[in-house]
């Protein structure tokens, strides 16, 4: 009899074990920084300040008396947890409030709020889909998406990121497979930052009979003059059959939210696991989340919306300019140029990203850096991000970082790509 195998081998020699090494060692590990204070467009990160463009922070309204205010009020009503699942002891008046105003908000008939958007997209997926259904989606989607796909055990036809012909091939395709279909896409992407073209993908999704769901995770309270996405920027509302949002960006808390017809709701408060087994949100984060739509829903709401996509539009025309190969504006069928909160910079190769982030947060600016998997094999790119709350002079002084960080990465390490 051979030797049993031992499960934690793969701890042992996963392929990216020894690149994270190598770059502790070097002090060039891009993950696990600490924060050492509130997430605003300047923080404390270890002993330094630094100018954040990695956060998810929107709006800004984590520093936001109100979403504050929501947090602590909460926390002195409920106390620190609700230790149970929404399912049993854990619903409070809290969850009513937010779901009935994030149904009014995104115009549905109803929405489920879930502890985090991972297990909004898992437990929306993982409920609807079965053995027998086929999924379609974009390779760029969220991985929770993917998760949620792979509870289902649904068969997943994916389509090569914004490739329309390959969509509709795989709707062909999957017509002749026998169960339901649903196509699944973000709205803004989280890692290249542009738009979903939904018209379009709503046409061939009806065309060939199928269901349609949008992720609007990084487009809620950014796109759209309610700030409801990008199905309402691109005026297809009516024709997405399921959104999910999170709480997690623009909302300054976590969370995550499920909103279409109230039948299909209803099923999955009852039926869909990750709702069911998971325990409820703690009732400081659904405080801040309240108090945060409550701003979006405002007459503030529609400012914040515009500035920080005027932040974005500062920020990638500086970049640009600078020479970096920003990932291009969306257009729309206007001919209008759309640049999100996400403004990523092409490097190419995965150290190559990892040194020239070095060289940003050695000079007091902190960004992410995406690597295979989380992008195409030598697609790693920095994933830059503003706030509604920087500052021109802060953007600037990010900017004037970037240029020496070029310089100096460029003298050691060769030329990056170019994008001017």
């Amino acid at each position: 009899m051979s030797a049993p195998i031992d499960v934690f081998a793969k701890a042992r020699e996963f392929e990216r074990i020894e690149q994270l090494k190598a770059a502790r060692e070097i002090g060039a590990l891009p993950y696990f920084h600490v924060l050492e204070g509130p997430a605003g467009p300047v923080v404390e990160m270890e002993g330094a300040r630094r100018i954040m463009l990695g956060s998810n922070n929107y709006l800004g309204l984590t520093g936001d008396e109100r979403v504050q205010q929501g947090a602590r009020d909460a926390l002195e009503r409920y106390g620190t947890g609700l230790t149970g699942s929404r399912f049993l002891n854990g619903t409070i008046d809290l969850h009513v409030e937010l779901e009935h105003e994030l149904a009014e908000w995104l115009g549905t008939e109803d929405a489920i709020v879930f502890t985090t958007g991972h297990q909004a997209n898992l437990g929306a997926l993982g409920t609807i889909l079965g053995p027998g259904d086929t999924v379609i989606a974009d390779s760029g989607d969220h991985a929770s998406i993917l998760d949620g796909i792979l509870l289902s055990r649904a068969k997943l036809r994916a389509f090569k990121h914004g490739r329309l012909d390959l969509l509709e091939k795989r709707l062909q395709a999957a017509r002749s497979d026998g169960g339901g279909i649903l196509v699944v896409v973000d709205g803004v992407y989280s890692m290249e930052g542009d738009v979903a073209p939904l018209p379009e993908i709503s046409r061939l999704s009806h065309e060939y009979g199928a269901r349609m769901m949008v992720d609007e995770a990084h487009a809620l309270g950014v796109l759209g003059a309610r700030g409801v996405g990008a199905s309402e920027l691109l005026e297809v509302e009516d024709e997405v059959d399921l959104r999910m949002a999170t709480f997690s960006k623009s909302l300054a808390s976590c969370g995550g939210v499920i909103a279409g017809s109230a039948d299909v709701i209803e099923f999955l408060r009852i039926a869909s696991r990750p709702f069911i087994f998971t325990a409820s949100a703690v009732p400081a984060a659904v405080g801040a989340t309240l108090a945060a739509v409550r701003i979006c829903r405002s007459e503030e709401g529609p400012e914040l919306f515009a500035r920080v996509l005027d932040n974005a539009r500062y920020l990638h025309t500086g970049l640009r300019e600078l020479g970096f190969q920003v990932v291009p504006p969306t257009r729309l069928a206007d001919g209008t140029e759309l640049v999100t909160p996400v403004v990523p910079v092409v490097v190419g190769d995965d150290w190559k990203a990892v040194f020239l982030w070095k060289a940003l947060y050695d000079a007091g600016v902190f960004v992410n850096v995406a690597i295979h998997p989380a992008v195409p094999p030598a697609g790693a790119l920095l994933r830059t991000s503003v706030m509604a709350t920087h500052d021109q002079p802060t953007l600037d002084e990010a900017l004037a970082s970037f240029a020496a960080a070029k310089q100096t990465f460029e003298r050691e390490h060769g030329p990056l790509p170019h994008g001017r």
